[in-house]
């Protein structure tokens, strides 16, 4: 039986942490769907037509709200900006590491709206593993 697929999206203005006094505006997008129902993808816009893509599991940003998560490339934790709720976000790479801010309540909702489509603990009746491994076997 097949399933019928789900995008869930939302645009975002993260700030970039540049230092202690200093951030920029960083537009971007979150996209989850359902056929991916582990990942949620996000679009980072640094400049005029360019993007920087991550795909992170949904989980990470999801205990990220609550408590400090993650090891090595991504990391996640909650904290106040300006009196606001915020969730940070680092993200390390061989091409250099950014530190973004995100409304807290925007990445709830968000997140709210992907459990809605996949409800947390039943990814797996969404993923099709033939599907998956036959683009990995012929990429191969």
């Amino acid at each position: 039986m097949a399933l019928m697929n789900t995008t869930v999206s939302c645009e975002l203005h993260l700030r970039l942490i540049v230092s202690s006094e200093s951030s920029l505006p960083v537009p971007a997008g979150l996209r989850y769907d359902t056929a991916d129902p582990y990942a949620v993808h996000a679009t980072f816009h640094t400049g005029a037509d360019e993007t920087v893509e991550w795909v992170f599991a949904r989980d990470l940003l999801a205990e990220g709200l609550h408590r400090p998560t993650g090891t090595g490339d991504v990391r996640v934790w909650p904290s106040r900006s300006h009196g606001q709720g915020v969730v940070c976000i680092a993200l390390s790479s061989p091409e250099g590491e950014a530190l973004l801010e995100a409304p807290a309540r925007a990445l709830e909702s968000f997140l709210k709206r992907t459990d809605a489509a996949v409800p947390p603990g039943t990814e797996h009746r969404h993923f099709d593993l033939d599907r998956e491994l036959s683009h990995i076997l012929a990429e191969s």
